[in-house]
């Protein structure tokens, strides 16, 4: 049996009144239950948000979504990506309930107990709901793929610049400011200033 976004909204709600809040997505009728991140994952997400909210918020570009997120697919899916970037002419206004747009930005990131081939299934499938770029970050190689319904797939590494022209022109970022910074535990600097 096909699960609707009405069976998943119960399913949440009973979680939720049992004090076990969880994130949910609804893919090919079938409900996937999303464990949380890892904190290397989720800081990679947040950063990634800010890059981002840096760029569009000032501009008045549209908005900058983190996983928590919802968005219904042309095709009856419920999906949360890492981060999205939905431009102001695709959601003029945003509402109190999932959003019915596919993002123009998706991003995935790799946590430990995900599979890259899942992942890249994914992105390819809101490519093809009408994603204009979708970004598989992956910190166990610190590299970043960059996916286009073209087919076009392009891999950046530490010491190269990200940039996305077509969707974000001038926006840019180093991919090692991904990476969670290493701090040295013989100094603490931080402590010394205060």
């Amino acid at each position: 049996m096909a699960m609707t976004i009405a069976d998943l909204q119960s399913i949440q709600a009973h979680m939720a009144d049992r004090g076990q809040a969880c994130q949910v997505e609804l893919r090919e009728g079938a409900v996937l239950v999303m464990g949380p991140s890892d904190i290397v994952s989720s800081l990679i997400g947040a950063r990634l948000c800010y890059f981002l909210q840096l760029w569009i918020n000032p501009r008045r570009l549209g908005m900058v979504f983190d996983s928590s997120g919802g968005f219904i697919l042309p095709n009856s899916d419920l999906t949360a990506p890492d981060v999205a970037y939905v431009s102001r002419s695709r959601m003029p206004r945003s509402g109190r309930y999932f959003a019915e747009v596919v993002p123009n930005l998706v991003v995935e990131i790799k946590s430990q107990s995900d599979r890259v081939a899942k992942l890249r299934e994914k992105l390819a499938m809101y490519l093809e709901q009408g994603a204009e770029v979708a970004l598989l970050v992956d910190p166990d190689q610190e590299i970043v793929e960059i996916y286009r319904p073209d087919g076009s797939i392009q891999i950046l590494g530490n010491g190269e610049v990200m940039q996305l022209p077509d969707l974000l022109p001038g926006w840019e970022f180093a991919i090692a400011e991904l990476w969670p910074p290493i701090f040295d535990e013989d100094s603490d600097t931080a402590d010394d200033e205060i």
